[in-house]
């Protein structure tokens, strides 16, 4: 059973957000409060596991609550419910569980709420493997692309195109420069100012002659010459693990 506090400014809203999650059978005590700063004030008196927030409430934002969660030593779980589909990035900056968008759907807050009791548990993935999210803003949706399914990353220029193992392209607003220093440890490598590669999804490498590659199951990709000796470091250490 999860504790919860859900915050919007407009009275409506937050009544029906209360009665969705109340007719979920995981969720227990449900806290409502219709400001950002009266949601702070209750969570600073009331640990609950997980608060449901509006972004645009007056005074205290989402966002800024959020933000002050990252101070509590039991910080709850974030999940932003708003009919604002542009702030989906800043909002897993501020590690967003999840990004519901108004006019909320039962089956997708149901959604949400698993995602709430994964963290909760510890699950970044299936046996093990790597279950961290990308927020890929769909329209006036939101999809989440797990990195363990992406292959490779080309660049395109403050963007980035992200290509995953069902052959889907997820185009997100993160310079591949970022994308190379926070994935290194997931096993990707930069073989080119354009492209950065998972270690896995490499089958072989052909680095001498005079247009050096790398090949995956699905696409050759170019590897810089200044690259190489970086780039078979990593890739033959990598297959000998």
């Amino acid at each position: 059973m999860l504790d919860v506090l859900v915050a919007d400014d407009e009275p409506p809203a937050l009544a029906e957000l209360a009665a969705f999650l109340r007719a979920d059978a995981r969720i227990g005590a449900i806290h409502q409060a219709s400001s950002g700063a009266d949601a702070l004030r209750m969570l600073s008196a009331e640990a609950v596991d997980a608060v449901f927030l509006d972004i645009h409430m007056p005074g205290v934002s989402g966002f800024d609550l959020a933000r002050a969660l990252e101070h509590f030593v039991q910080r709850p779980a974030v999940v932003f419910v708003t009919a604002d589909d542009a702030g989906a990035l800043e909002a897993f900056d501020v590690r967003a569980v999840d990004y519901v968008l108004k006019p909320i759907r039962p089956a997708r807050l149901r959604r949400a709420v698993d995602r709430v009791l994964a963290v909760r548990a510890g699950v970044e993935g299936v046996d093990g493997e790597d279950g961290e999210t990308v927020p890929v803003p769909v329209g006036q949706a939101v999809r989440l692309v797990r990195r363990g399914d992406v292959r490779w990353v080309k660049a395109e220029g403050d963007y980035s195109r992200l290509w995953t193992a069902s052959g889907d392209d997820h185009l997100v607003r993160t310079p591949i420069s970022e994308l190379e220093e926070s994935w290194a440890a997931a096993g990707f490598v930069r073989i080119h100012r354009s492209y950065l590669v998972h270690a896995d999804a490499v089958t072989e490498l052909r680095l001498s002659g005079p247009s050096p590659v790398v090949v995956l199951a699905e696409i050759e990709l170019p590897v810089s010459r200044r690259l190489i000796p970086a780039v078979r470091s990593r890739l033959v250490r990598a297959d000998r693990r």
